[in-house]
């Protein structure tokens, strides 16, 4: 994934429109800090303060202020060929408006990309790639965390909430899909619908996603080899885990230790 170009804080006043009619042909982070009226694909939607949204690149779109200012931080992204895999599985849409409620820890991080991006200091774009990195991983927690509070705390929405957050904490220790149905009392596919009607993301794309967020924090942060940490995280051997990783972050998990 990367930067073509970024920018923080841009304001506006009520003139300012941005259309793309055609797309841009790469991905456009925005966090929108203001109300906004926008356009994807010819559908009219109303974007309150403090909203996220992913453009993909052949998306027709177009975005102005609703009220006298307009405010957004925004990148333009080159994705490689798994970076849309990838974002499925951290929970981040495409073309959907996501209120947030609070974007300041984003956008303190879309400001240190920022300053990296047009820095000419030495290791600059390595800086660059992992404020990146961290940006998804946060921006995806707090979908996650967003989503989670705009659903009611009752019956088998409250069990999967409590499941998706063991699925996060300890991907290691989850079960497989039959025996998480069976353990909320639903056959595999009434559960695997219902977890992704919820959610937004099928249950293993979560499972797959915990794991190799775990397998990273490992491999930061402790000195276990990677048969050790393929175990961790669930994996039977290390060659599914190697693969899985490398498709995950185009990289293989010693290369990954290697750079940090």
């Amino acid at each position: 994934m990367l930067i073509g170009a970024v920018g923080y804080n841009y304001s506006h006043d009520d003139n300012f429109i941005m259309e793309r009619p055609n797309g841009t042909g790469c991905w456009l982070f925005l966090l929108i800090k203001e109300p906004a009226v926008v356009t994807i694909n010819g559908k009219e939607f109303t974007a309150p303060k403090n909203s996220f949204l992913l453009f993909s690149p052949d998306t027709a779109y177009s975005y102005r202020a609703k009220e006298k200012r307009y405010t957004d931080d925004w990148i333009y992204l080159r994705c490689e060929s798994d970076d849309a895999e990838r974002l499925q599985g951290l929970g981040v849409p495409t073309d959907e408006i996501v209120p947030l409620g609070n974007l300041d820890e984003l956008s303190q991080l879309v400001r240190s990309i920022a300053f990296e991006h047009y820095s000419p200091e030495e290791e600059h774009a390595l800086i660059e790639a992992h404020l990146m990195e961290i940006l998804l991983l946060k921006l995806g927690r707090l979908i996650r965390k967003s989503r989670m509070h705009a659903l009611p705390a009752s019956g088998k929405t409250a069990a999967l909430m409590q499941l998706r957050n063991r699925i996060y904490a300890s991907p290691d220790e989850i079960p497989g899909v039959t025996e998480m149905a069976e353990a909320l009392g639903m056959s595999c596919s009434g559960f695997q619908h219902l977890y992704k009607r919820t959610f937004g993301v099928t249950v293993m794309h979560d499972i797959l996603a915990g794991r190799m967020e775990l397998a990273k924090q490992l491999l930061c942060a402790t000195s276990l080899n990677i048969r050790e940490i393929a175990h961790r995280c669930g994996y039977t051997n290390e060659y599914g885990f190697m693969k899985r990783f490398k498709r995950c972050f185009g990289q293989t998990p010693t290369e990954f230790r290697s750079r940090i």
